[in-house]
């Protein structure tokens, strides 16, 4: 048969012409007790038709190793036009993404092109070196059989020393599977989906206490997911915490460390109140909304009662040392004194809890607005220079040029640097607005993300999401995720090393000036970083 392959690495985005396909260099991958490694075996068909081809692993530790096929999605908006170079294409096109477990019939060998299957090892179980090998046929002929060494090293991967959030949207969820929100269903699609996210380090997870005023029309809302029920007695407020109570209680079983309370106030300034429900007169009905003056006594008044009652709830949770609050999401300096009023309004009743809110402009900190302030990486210079106790970075469909992001036709390693820039910088968090955002910008109507990946030619695809909604309510995961992965794994295994050796061994190991909007852009930077660093591990645990 007329067949070719290859091994690449994780980091390699495979197209169907095979442009960016560069091989594997060393076929050993190493890494610490609990992590995710992965490469990639591509491979082109070259015989006539479309057939199915089966894989086979053959290994010591086979229950530990996944197989899954890249998928190509549909990229109608794929990037900007204000862009740097760092870029795998710029045109609408079918790009791979979705990583999909192998169904009954194989994968599929597509006539003249380029595909690839993703092979995940979980390291875990003993120390040791061990082989993976993978066998593909077709027609009951073998095509190729490739082998890679690979070892656990005798140290566990840390956890990730600091919160990590992507917003969750449980409103797409009810959407996409056309489910009612609470409903026994949602529920089980909702620990689903978070339980994915923790387990790919993701450990801060968005907690709609009210429904949260993110990417919303103004005038408009999003289909309400509040956890927390109001009843308004005139004037005077009565709250039951019962979902909020399963919600936390469901996160912290999933893996999540830390709860992060949705935004007290609209998007883009805190003009006004977010949508929030309850039962006044016997009637369900919107008591808050766009309507409402944020800085407005009745709203005012509304928020001392709700956070006075809330607070205790935290406590008995055992989450309120790990709760963090949100006044208005990206205000501007054109939105200073609305943001200041809404901040003053809670304040002395959030005395003690962390506020962060993401922002690009360093007078929200230095005027007391922002505890931690949560700043754009491209705008970030600013507050390295002046820099709060605590700083936290994020990116979004803005951060477009030279800096780090997720869009589906960056490179893989334009991702996974992050790990590395959190790491020498210090930065205490890092945030991203879409985990599964599968609306179209300002929320105006649903999307189908298997279709649309740009929330409909708004954003650059990839920007909204990194899991999809898969059938039977799993999510399948991304490329982009999985790259996260190994963002934030890297940034464990960097502070493993610097309990052995220390950070000044470390940032030598690093070896780069790293800058969030300057480094280098071969993947072999971060291979090789790894194995330099996993190398350093081995030889310390061999000292003990």
């Amino acid at each position: 048969m007329d067949f070719q392959y290859t091994l690449a690495s994780s980091l390699c985005k495979i197209f169907p012409n095979g442009q960016n396909l560069r091989p594997l260099k060393a076929r050993r991958l190493t890494g610490l007790r609990g992590e995710t490694v992965s490469f990639q075996l591509a491979y082109r068909w070259d015989e006539w038709g479309r057939e199915y081809g089966q894989a086979e692993v053959v290994s010591p530790r086979r229950d530990q190793v996944r197989v899954r096929t890249v998928e190509l999605v549909p990229c109608r908006y794929p990037c900007h036009q204000r862009r740097d170079a760092d870029y795998l294409a710029a045109g609408p096109g079918l790009y791979p993404d979705l990583l999909r477990d192998l169904g009954p019939a194989g994968f599929p060998l597509v006539s003249g092109q380029w595909r690839s299957l993703w092979v995940d090892v979980n390291l875990d179980g003993p120390a040791g070196e061990f082989p993976v090998e993978l066998c593909l046929r077709a027609g009951g002929e073998e095509l190729c059989r490739v082998e890679l060494a690979c070892e656990t090293l005798d140290m566990d991967l840390p956890r990730l020393p600091i919160p990590h959030t992507e917003w969750f949207h449980g409103d797409c969820l009810a959407n996409y599977y056309n489910v009612e929100v609470f409903s026994p269903r949602w529920w089980e699609l909702v620990e689903a989906f978070v339980r994915t996210a923790a387990q790919r380090r993701c450990n801060m997870l968005l907690t709609p206490v009210f429904t949260p005023p993110l990417d919303t029309a103004p005038g408009g809302e999003r289909r309400t997911v509040q956890l927390v029920d109001v009843e308004d007695l005139g004037g005077t407020y009565r709250f039951g915490f019962e979902k909020l109570r399963r919600w936390v209680q469901m996160a912290l079983d999933c893996g999540m460390e830390y709860i992060e309370i949705s935004h007290l106030f609209s998007q883009w300034g805190a003009k006004a109140a977010p949508k929030i429900m309850g039962t006044k007169n016997g009637q369900y009905q919107r008591l808050f909304g766009w309507e409402t003056p944020a800085a407005g006594q009745e709203y005012r008044a509304f928020l001392h009662q709700f956070l006075t009652a809330l607070k205790p709830e935290l406590e008995a949770l055992g989450v309120a040392g790990r709760t963090y609050f949100h006044i208005s999401d990206e205000p501007t300096m054109e939105q200073l004194d609305s943001y200041r009023q809404a901040y003053e309004a809670v304040a002395e009743d959030l005395a003690g809890y962390p506020l962060l809110d993401a922002l690009s402009d360093h007078a929200f900190y230095r005027e007391g607005l922002v505890q931690q302030p949560v700043c754009a990486l491209d705008h970030i210079k600013p507050f390295l220079e002046d820099r709060p106790k605590k700083l936290w970075g994020y990116y979004c469909t803005a951060q477009s040029v030279d800096v780090s992001n997720r869009f589906v036709v960056m490179p893989g390693q334009r991702t996974r640097i992050l790990g590395a820039l959190l790491y020498q910088h210090q930065l205490a968090g890092f945030l991203h607005w879409g985990y599964n955002f599968y609306n179209s910008q300002f929320s105006r109507y649903p999307v189908d993300p298997y279709q649309v990946t740009d929330a409909d030619q708004a954003f650059p695809s990839g920007d909204p999401f990194l899991v999809y909604p898969g059938p039977e309510g799993q999510p399948e995961e991304s490329l982009r995720l999985m790259h996260m992965d190994q963002a934030m794994s890297d940034y464990c295994a960097l502070t493993a090393l610097e309990e052995l050796a220390g950070r000044e061994k470390v940032m030598e190991y690093i070896a780069q000036d790293l800058k969030f909007d300057r480094y280098p852009r071969e993947e072999d930077f971060l291979l090789d970083l790894r194995e330099r660093v996993n190398e350093a591990i081995r030889a310390k645990v061999a000292e003990k």
